[in-house]
């Protein structure tokens, strides 16, 4: 008899485990102190915020990250103090997209930050930062650890003199040396000539206001490919998806600045197992070789022959609906809020 009141009760709390699950609802939340932290947004909201690597809807996040931890909160960072006071309550997470405040003239890192005072936080921290944003660097530090990546020099308007002097082959691809979301890529960036080559470099000089990125161009598909540190074992889970895009009117597909901006481009899951692994094994290569914690994406392209080469990383990849999102949609079918709570548990353990 006391045997099947055991097995009743059992069934019992199963089929209570069972509701709470398939509604969303956890019964007890772990006892966890987070901080989302912000900066006060710009008057303009298309303003880009260079301090801010990722753009949070922090009241979403907030009403995600509650569901499962006790003590959720959204904190502004207006001044020196607000940070001091947040140091103070020693949150177990910080949940940001900011890289860095601007006190007074005075530049703080939050993650550097952080460190310091032994505070977890998602992403990356700013030594990795700073070795994928300057993409000189990135690319540098991944030959150097043997991953394929387009041969590469920069370039000055008037610093090469005629087509002999360009130490790689046309064709070429141009792009500004720094910034993000394909700023500076168009249908020009595409270079078979000296005279297109000295036209756009002259061009990312007067509009973005830097050096050009010069690589030989790979003709082949592209890919990105999300990654996800496993808060458990550490392990790296790489999920890839191939980048689809209209061929322009001279049969190029550039995955250009109009393109992301209007959000034109086709987003698939890889199904080649073979291509699959081999942009699984780069971009967790070149993830690690940056020295990237938790998660991040890792974008790659195809040269003619089908070999696939480093393009840039994002260790602080945006966090709505673009491709590090998509990516965990068509490999983990992975919804929103399973995304956030995920990150949020890696961040607790990673650091």
């Amino acid at each position: 008899m006391i045997i099947e009141d055991v097995k009743k009760e059992n069934n019992l709390i199963t089929s209570k485990n069972h509701y709470l699950k398939k509604n969303n609802v956890l019964s007890i939340k772990i006892n966890k102190k987070i901080e989302i932290i912000i900066v006060p947004k710009p008057v303009n909201l298309n303003e880009h915020q260079k301090n801010v690597g990722i753009k949070l809807d922090e009241n979403l996040i907030l009403k995600i990250i509650s569901r499962r931890y006790l003590h959720v909160l959204i904190t502004v960072i207006n001044s020196e103090k607000d940070l001091e006071n947040m140091a103070l309550r020693k949150p177990d997470l910080v949940f940001s997209g900011v890289k860095y405040f601007n006190f007074n003239s005075k530049i703080v890192w939050l993650n550097d930050y952080l460190d310091l005072l032994g505070i977890p936080y998602i992403a990356s921290n700013r030594a990795a930062l700073d070795n994928e944003s300057n993409k000189i660097l990135a690319k540098k530090i991944i030959k150097k650890n043997q991953i394929k990546t387009a041969d590469f020099f920069i370039a000055e308007p008037g610093e090469y003199l005629n087509k002999l002097s360009i130490p790689i082959d046309f064709p070429l691809f141009v792009k500004p040396v720094s910034g993000g979301d394909s700023i500076g890529i168009n249908s020009k960036s595409i270079v078979h000539d000296f005279a297109a080559f000295e036209k756009k470099v002259l061009d990312i000089k007067l509009n973005q206001n830097t050096s050009s990125l010069v690589e030989t161009y790979l003709s082949g598909k592209e890919y990105s490919v999300g990654i996800f540190e496993d808060s458990d074992n550490h392990n790296l889970k790489a999920m890839p998806i191939e980048i689809s895009v209209k061929a322009n009117s001279e049969g190029y597909q550039i995955l250009d600045f109009n393109v992301k901006k209007n959000d034109t481009e086709i987003v698939l899951p890889v199904k080649d197992s073979k291509i699959f692994n081999d942009l699984s094994k780069l971009a967790k290569d070149a993830f690690t070789a940056l020295g990237g914690k938790s998660f991040g994406r890792i974008d790659i392209k195809m040269d003619h022959l089908g070999v696939p080469h480093f393009i840039e990383a994002n260790l602080m990849p945006g966090l709505q609906q673009g491709y590090f999102y998509r990516s965990c949609v068509l490999n983990l079918n992975m919804n929103y809020d399973d995304m956030i709570l995920s990150i949020t548990n890696t961040g607790l353990t990673s650091h």
